[in-house]
């Protein structure tokens, strides 16, 4: 039996968008077909795939359809809006371009394109036993990225960061990592395209899995345990010795900063890690209407924000654009519930005070979650552009127990054979619950799942769960309390 629906925030809206590239190339396999005929083959395919010709041609840049003027990021130095000669010590310019770009679509280029190929496009997959094991009416799907050789979406951001950083002549990149996705993402990246790479992994990440740290350093990047006595931010941070995200982005930041050829790169919340990441999103829209169907809602798990923004942001341009009515809801951890219990404000991205403050929901900078499995999901904020939606009410948001995440977890291994990890762990209840209001309602509702990676490398979580030790860990409102009132001084947000 699944545990009560946790807190919910938000309410809904919705818009459109379109596949660059024009016509969808995997369409003619149902062209010329009767009606009775292409319903009998649709109803009868378990998996949608995509040819590679079908990869999208360009991002997809939701800050083109925001509510209102985009709020803008703000000098640590000087409180005034951030520009290009604030980022320029740590990023280069043509992702500086990206992040601050008004453009509705940005060109992929080529050799990135012809990189994606190794993996792209991830499938589309229909849950029916899943379905069957609910009992429900609703009609289930899942975009799995855990196909990539990294073994999560985070490889799609990862590409790119490192090609424009090499046309940059940057010799390395410095990094955090919260699970270790993303630096092994990173380290693979780098690796291709000739750059060294540099990872600060969150300690309690690098503790609970170590395969992934030796995958990182398989694919040729150093690993550091964040937090280190390598960087003046880590033996400030030396007595939270779980480390956060928070942390590891300071000192990586630091390192960066501290190099004339080195770079910084970051694996989710800014806007051209959220960009790039559309590619998910544009795929599914192709592959649901090879499936001949559109999703009534669409659910991701939310730490920072990319895999979840790279699923949606397609399918919100066309509620915004178009007029779909498509529900969006990110499903968080309860012991860091940013979007359904932190502030709306502006904030430091790291724990140390080094980066923009940037507009969003926060736990505060210096909050450190506590120790759950899912360290993808362990940070303070989001996304700025995911929580804008958000505050505005496009997006909606729920709190999922880590008890509860892995007993969805459990059941969608049984039934659909692939070990999620823990992060998407948390949508997979939210899906579980909208699949049971489905069979309530009496309706057949589509759901559209972001499965962001597999759990290969989280077996010490899952023998946690079926051992009877894994605890449920909630955020004391006390100790939120105390964080938020250490936001720093920053105009408000209404």
């Amino acid at each position: 039996m699944l545990p009560e629906r946790s807190q919910t925030c938000g309410t809904v809206v919705s818009e459109g968008f379109q596949l660059e590239g024009g016509a969808n190339p995997a369409r003619p396999a149902y062209v010329g077909m009767p009606d009775s005929r292409k319903m009998s083959v649709m109803s009868e395919d378990k998996k949608f795939l995509l040819p590679e010709s079908a990869i999208p041609t360009g991002w997809v840049n939701i800050m083109a359809d925001a509510p209102g003027e985009p709020l803008p990021p703000l000098s640590p130095a000087t409180g005034q809006p951030a520009g290009p000669d604030d980022l320029s010590a740590i990023f280069p310019m043509s992702l500086i371009e990206q992040e601050m770009s008004p453009e509705p679509v940005v060109e992929i280029p080529d050799e990135v394109r012809e990189t994606y190929k190794l993996w792209r496009p991830t499938p589309l997959i229909r849950a029916t036993r899943l379905e069957k094991a609910l009992d429900t009416p609703a009609h289930i799907y899942y975009k799995y990225e855990g196909t990539s050789p990294a073994g999560s979406h985070k490889l799609n951001s990862a590409v790119a960061q490192a090609y424009y950083n090499r046309e940059a002549g940057t010799r390395k990149l410095v990094t955090e990592t919260g699970a270790g996705q993303w630096g092994s993402a990173l380290s693979l990246a780098c690796q291709w395209f000739g750059i060294e790479c540099e990872v600060f992994m969150v300690g309690v990440s690098y503790d609970q899995k170590p395969y992934r740290r030796a995958m990182i350093e398989t694919w040729g990047a150093s690993v550091h345990r964040s937090p280190s006595d390598l960087t003046e931010a880590g033996r400030s941070q030396a007595a939270h010795e779980s480390g956060s995200l928070g942390i590891a982005i300071s000192e990586a930041v630091e390192v960066a900063a501290g190099s004339e050829d080195a770079n910084y790169a970051l694996g989710s919340v800014l806007n051209h890690v959220c960009l790039h990441q559309t590619v998910i999103g544009q795929e599914a829209i192709a592959a649901m209407e090879m499936a001949g169907e559109y999703p009534d809602v669409v659910v991701g798990c939310v730490g920072g924000g990319s895999n979840f923004a790279g699923l949606i942001n397609p399918f919100l341009r066309e509620n915004i654009r178009n007029g779909k009515t498509t529900r969006f809801l990110g499903a968080e951890p309860a012991a860091c519930p940013t979007l359904t219990r932190g502030k709306y404000a502006y904030d430091f991205g790291d724990t140390v005070g080094m980066t923009p403050l940037m507009p969003m929901y926060t736990l505060g900078h210096d909050f450190v979650p506590a120790p759950v499995h899912a360290g993808g999901l362990r940070y303070h904020g989001d996304a700025p552009s995911l929580c804008a939606f958000v505050h505005e009410g496009f997006v909606e948001a729920t709190a999922v127990p880590q008890g509860a995440a892995f007993e969805a977890a459990l059941l969608f291994a049984r039934t659909e054979g692939i070990i999620p990890g823990p992060e998407p762990a948390h949508a997979i209840r939210a899906v579980i619950e909208e699949a049971e209001a489905a069979k309530q309602a009496g309706e057949e509702r589509v759901i559209l799942l972001g499965l962001s990676g597999h759990g290969h490398f989280d077996m010490s979580a899952y023998q946690a769960y079926l051992s009877g030790e894994l605890e449920d860990l909630e955020l004391d409102q006390e100790e939120l309390d105390a964080a938020i009132e250490r936001l720093p001084e920053a105009p408000a947000i209404a």
